[in-house]
């Protein structure tokens, strides 16, 4: 999986983990200042960019869903969306914003202030500039283990069916 593909993911989870947080009650919201503290590390360590394409992309997959049964329409659609992105453009603020919200539900405000700091360290500079590196080649070891992995599985099948008198 590339990096693309990895933000891509990335954001359609937070999209669908946002979304389905909504309905926490809100007696358990976190301060603003909490709030305000996690968009500062979510933008230090530089996962706002993942939410980039987000806005893009939904525009883009509605357009896609009308063009089958109108194609004669590309152009006045691809205007349409041109003008949609530039509209919408504030909602990728929006989704920063839920996402925040949902990492000061996961760490108290004075976790994430340790966290700013720590992200203002060199230390925190290189891990912020690290970790997509270090998760997209984790992921492709991941690919890699489980194809191996599979190799073995599907040879014990075949092996423990032939027992059986079956042959796959």
């Amino acid at each position: 999986m590339d990096l693309r593909a990895l933000s891509r993911f990335a954001a359609v989870v937070a999209v669908a983990t946002a979304c389905t947080s909504l309905s926490v009650a809100r007696a358990q919201e976190p301060s603003k200042a909490a709030i305000a503290a996690a968009r500062e590390v979510l933008a230090m360590k530089g996962a706002t960019n993942m939410f980039i394409p987000v806005p893009i992309g939904v525009i883009e997959t509605v357009k896609r869903s009308f063009l089958p049964t109108n194609p004669n329409l590309a152009r006045e659609l691809n205007e349409v969306a041109a003008v949609l992105q530039k509209e919408f453009e504030s909602k990728r603020a929006e989704l920063i914003d839920d996402v925040a919200t949902i990492y000061a539900r996961h760490f108290t405000e004075p976790e994430l202030k340790d966290l700013v700091v720590f992200f203002k360290t060199p230390l925190g500079q290189k891990w912020a500039r690290e970790e997509p590196a270090a998760i997209e080649e984790g992921l492709r070891e991941a690919q890699r283990w489980s194809d191996t992995f599979s190799d073995i599985v599907m040879g014990r099948f075949r092996s423990e069916m032939q027992k059986k008198g079956y042959s796959l």
